[in-house]
Parts: C-alpha cells; sequence; structure tokens
C-alpha cells in the first residue's frame, strides 16, 4: 500500500510539473511531421498550438497586435502596420491578410530599425498604405519542436514564423511569395536566422543564417516548415525533411537560444526586397495550424532561471507591452536573481563558463592578504520563484571546483517554510563538472512567496586564498520509490 500511495503521489507532482510549464495533452494530437511515429516521445503542447478551427482566434492563446488599440513591442514593419481586422479565422486557417487601406488612419510615428527610420504608411515621403497582420502566443515555452502547415501571400510580403524570449530571438523562416528585388529570399527559398539580443543590442545581431534553396514557390502550395529546439541544437526541418541542424559546439558562446520563447506568426514589408503593388493585393499568409510538442520533465523549477540563463517566469501575469527582448528591468513577468551588494563582490552571474547554456553562478573567491568581508554571501530568488508541494524530492546541480583550498560547504535552502540543505564539497573532482544530488523531504507545500537561496557562510570558507567554484543547472524532481 506504501509504495502504491508513493507512486500515486509522484504521478501527481509529475503532472504538476507538466502544469507549471504549459499544458501537455497527447489525446489524439497528431505528431510532428518530420517523427509521425513519435519515436521522439513528444507530447502536444496545447497552450501554444492551435489548429485554427472556428470563426475567430482563441484569446486565451493569442495576442492580436492592434487588437483594443494594444500593441507588443512594435506595430510592425514600417511603411506597413499591423491591424487587427487583418487577422482571419475561416476554413480551418488562420489567415494574416496584407492590403492597400488607402483610406486607414497610420499610426503618427517612425519606427527606428537598424539603420532604418521609416514612417508607417508611407515610404519616401509618398503614401503607401499598406496593412498587414501579427499574432503571438501568450505563453512561452523551453525547448521543443515547433511546426507549422503554412502558404505565404503572391505579393513583395512577407510570411514569418518566428519566437522571442529573453535575449534572443529564433526565425524559423522568413518567405515572400513575389519579391521585386533580388536579394536573401527569394520566391523559392527560405531563410532561418538566430539572433543575439543581449546589450548593447546592436545591429548585426544575428549569429547564424540560413539559406535553404526550394524546388517550389512558397506562394504555390503549402508546406510544413519545422524546428526542433534542444538544449545545445537547433534542427530545422521542412517537409518532414532535416534542412539545415548546428549544435552548441559549432557556435560557441554564440548560443542564445536559452531562455523560453513565445511563438510569433506575421506579414512585413522588406523594403531591400521591393515594395508590394497595389494591383496585387490583397494578399493572405495561410496558416493550416501552428503546434508545438515537447518531451515529459519532470524538473519541478523553470530551468532557465535556475541554470543562471535569464529570468524566472511569471506567466499568470501579462506580458508588458514595451518590454522587448533585451529588456532586464524586473517586472511582474519576469524577474531576476537577488544579489546584495555584500555579496556581489564575490558572487556574481557570468558568461562564457557553463556546465549547459553560457552561464553558471560564480563564487570568485580572495587571494593572497584577502579575505570574506562579510559573514555570508548570499545570491536568493525573487518571491513565488519556487513551488514545491510536500513531498520527496532530489535536488540536483552541477558544480565546477578550482584547484587550491575550496569551500567547505555550502547551503541551498527554501525560505517559506525554512527547508535547508547542506552540501558537502569536500572530495570532489577538480576542474570537472561534478553533478550532485541530495534527497530530502518536504512536510509542508511552499507559500505563495517561497524563495530559493543559495548561501556560504564564512565558517567554512578558507581563510586565505580560497578558490573560485560554479553552480550550474540546479533542478528538483520527485524520488520515485
Amino acid at each position: 500500500m506504501k509504495k502504491r500511495i508513493v507512486l500515486f503521489r509522484g504521478i501527481c507532482l509529475l503532472f504538476l510539473g507538466f502544469i507549471s510549464y504549459g499544458s501537455l495533452a497527447q489525446e489524439s494530437s497528431p505528431y510532428p511531421f518530420s517523427d509521425p511515429s513519435n519515436e521522439g516521445g513528444w507530447v502536444l503542447n496545447e497552450d501554444l498550438s492551435d489548429d485554427f478551427e472556428g470563426t475567430e482566434l482563441d484569446p486565451n492563446k493569442w495576442f492580436v497586435e492592434g487588437q483594443n488599440g494594444d500593441y507588443y513591442i512594435w506595430k510592425g514593419r514600417p511603411p506597413s502596420q499591423f491591424v487587427p481586422h487583418n487577422v482571419i479565422v475561416e476554413d480551418g486557417k488562420l489567415k494574416l491578410r496584407t492590403q492597400w487601406e488607402a483610406d486607414y488612419k497610420f499610426a503618427n510615428e517612425n519606427y527606428a530599425d537598424g539603420n532604418n527610420n521609416d514612417k508607417y504608411g508611407e515610404f519616401e515621403g509618398k503614401p503607401l498604405p499598406v496593412t498587414t497582420a501579427g499574432v503571438l502566443t501568450k505563453k512561452r515555452f523551453l525547448y521543443g519542436y515547433m511546426e507549422v502547415k503554412s502558404k505565404v501571400g503572391n505579393a513583395a510580403i512577407t510570411g514569418a514564423f518566428w519566437a522571442i524570449g529573453y535575449e534572443q530571438e529564433l526565425d524559423v523562416y522568413e518567405l515572400m511569395g513575389n519579391p521585386k528585388i533580388a536579394g536573401n529570399i527569394r520566391a523559392d527559398s527560405y531563410l532561418a536566422t538566430a539572433h543575439d539580443w543581449s546589450p548593447p543590442a546592436i545591429r548585426p545581431t544575428k549569429v547564424f543564417n540560413h539559406i535553404e534553396n526550394l524546388p517550389f514557390r512558397t506562394a504555390d502550395d503549402f508546406h510544413v516548415y519545422g524546428a526542433e529546439w534542444g538544449k545545445d541544437y537547433l534542427k530545422l526541418f521542412i517537409d518532414g525533411k532535416i534542412v539545415h541542424q548546428f549544435t552548441q559546439d559549432d557556435v560557441g558562446t554564440d548560443w542564445v537560444l536559452n531562455n523560453p520563447m513565445e511563438v510569433w506568426l506575421d506579414s512585413e514589408i522588406f523594403k531591400w526586397l521591393g515594395l508590394p503593388h497595389k494591383e496585387e493585393l490583397p494578399v493572405d499568409f495561410e496558416i493550416e495550424y501552428m503546434r508545438v510538442w515537447q518531451k515529459p520533465d519532470d524538473n519541478l523549477v523553470q530551468p532557465a532561471f535556475y541554470g543562471f540563463e535569464g529570468p524566472v517566469l511569471y506567466e499568470e501575469n501579462p506580458r508588458p507591452l514595451k518590454m522587448v527582448p533585451e529588456d532586464s528591468t524586473p517586472n511582474d513577468y519576469q524577474k531576476f536573481w537577488l544579489i546584495d551588494e555584500a555579496s556581489s563582490k564575490y558572487l556574481s552571474i557570468v558568461h562564457g563558463d557553463y556546465a549547459t547554456g553560457v552561464n553558471s553562478l560564480k563564487f570568485s573567491g580572495f587571494g593572497k592578504n584577502e579575505k570574506l568581508e562579510t559573514e555570508k554571501v548570499v545570491a536568493l530568488s525573487p518571491e513565488g520563484a519556487i513551488n514545491i508541494p510536500a513531498g520527496d524530492y532530489t535536488l540536483s546541480f552541477k558544480v565546477w571546483l578550482d584547484q587550491g583550498r575550496i569551500t567547505k560547504k555550502i547551503y541551498l535552502s527554501m525560505e517559506n517554510p525554512k527547508l535547508e540543505i547542506p552540501i558537502d564539497l569536500t572530495g570532489l573532482g577538480r576542474r570537472q563538472w561534478v553533478t550532485i544530488e541530495k534527497k530530502f523531504s518536504k512536510k509542508e507545500s511552499s507559500s505563495a512567496n517561497d524563495q530559493f537561496k543559495i548561501e556560504i557562510r564564512k565558517t567554512d570558507v578558507p581563510k586565505i586564498k580560497a578558490v573560485k567554484f560554479y553552480i550550474d543547472d540546479i533542478a528538483i524532481r520527485p524520488t520515485m520509490e
């Protein structure tokens, strides 16, 4: 009976872990076109997936640019402007329309983008009243496979399937049905790009791009486009066949795809590829479905935050409309590790030393004639950044210890209710990433304002020449017995 109760509790906790990152369901869901037999064990994330049945977008899943006068980040790429009436759901498809609207009242403003600073509704001082459309998911996801079945409009207007998160962007594709100027996108080609938006976010920001020559025009028929995004790799697919792939080893610290992303579908004017003609409008960028699959993971903490890659997300709160990917300002949607002034001399999140991703938490140590000048150093999560029910768990993380005099112990804890887990660092291998696991029992569930704390105490630090060490990839999973 005891084993049955433990198993049932573990299953419940596994389900709760899924809920915390988006509802994962597999009831009659199709599998990725690139993996029709589901050898990868994919599970559909219904919070981000849509087959576009009915007559309007699901407002719980989608943000429509311009709806109720609200725009997220931008109003589109001028001279065109996103407008909500160009978002149409009919015939089992999402149609993002581009049309010539001479009577539309465009925003009286410019949008700066690199060397461009263009006005909505005008091109070189003359009217160009082209309206387009853009939508994006309200939820984000970390790692998985995203896929659309789509066809772009037969005009000099893009159809784009892309995603952004903290300091990152992945353009799965940018297509154009009928460009007027020769350039990096043709009617029969495909462009995929990733951008690094970490400050200073000054162009060029791309860290890779790939142009695929196609045996078809992208405006002639529907095709299936997908991207499989893992912890250290990206694979791009067209009609189920892989067309390009690379790993973090190929690009090093240019691997920027480390935080959860929201998915965008939109149309834009790329003036360097020519302008759409009045006579060829209206056209529709048509999407038959957009789906996201992920692989089950029972980790109960947000991996990007506890891997020191970016903020913890509070997706129950709306994203601020002006929050761009390079924004590191704490708000109700995203918050960051808290390191006080005394601790910041010794603790910092560093770039380029990592077990996975590109960042880790570094204890800098100190040298000759120096000492730890405070009784303890602390990295503290924001309130509500951890939510663990009562039960039995395994805490794991990775640590890198330099040669020399090491810190004997560190203390990892949950603060409300208080549960402290001492970690002994003695006897571990040096100058290599070592995985530490520690089982613990939690008698009470986390409060709404629970916090996770990483603490180093003066009593455990060498009196002289304490060597540096790094922490990465903290995870908490149910202990299955």
